[in-house]
């Protein structure tokens, strides 16, 4: 039975999402979450900036709900999610860079602005405007190397481009060249 690629787009969401939730405690301290950071660069690769996005929100949502997780849930990772798939894509698909826009959009604008968001909305007074941004730099630079590693060996296996072309998204080929769109 052949799936549309939107379908499968939405059942790989759904995955992550799940996933996302499961795994999140793992290494977890309040400001690092390196589990989140791995979710948001797999799910750039795979479906893209946007969809990494819902993704990142989705389980920033259901974990401020379901694990009484502060707002870090959502300014520590959608940025970054977002600047993953835009960075994989603007660079021709090379995965280094996949991992470079989750540390510099978590990383750097994640932090800052989780400053404001954590003083004004939870009133967590006593700390500077970059408290945040070792903490989330140490988890994005953990995440991060996880999905290196992770993605990196499934490229060498060719899965890469597999699950891309099932998904129906843009697909690169192992130089870092775009090699085809399968829509």
């Amino acid at each position: 039975m052949n799936q549309s690629p939107q379908f499968l787009k939405l059942v790989m969401l759904a995955m992550m999402v799940a996933i996302g939730v499961v795994i999140s405690p793992i290494l977890r301290i309040e400001g690092m979450c390196p589990m989140a950071h791995l979710i948001n660069i797999v799910c750039a690769v795979f479906l893209g900036p946007w969809y990494a996005f819902l993704c990142a929100a989705t389980i920033g949502v259901l974990r401020m709900t379901l694990m009484g997780i502060p707002p870090l849930a959502l300014t520590g990772a959608v940025f970054g999610a977002v600047l993953s798939g835009l960075f994989y894509r603007l660079s021709g698909g090379r995965l280094i860079f996949a991992v470079l826009g989750e540390i510099i959009g978590t990383g750097i604008i994640g932090a800052l602005v989780s400053y404001p968001v954590m003083i004004l909305l939870v009133g967590k007074t006593g700390i500077g405007w970059t408290f945040y941004i070792p903490l989330f730099l140490g988890g994005t630079l953990i995440g991060g190397s996880i999905a290196f590693v992770f993605l990196t060996a499934l490229a060498r296996t060719g899965m890469v481009t597999s699950i891309q072309k099932q998904l129906g998204a843009k697909v690169y080929d192992r130089s870092g060249k775009k090699a085809a769109q399968n829509r």
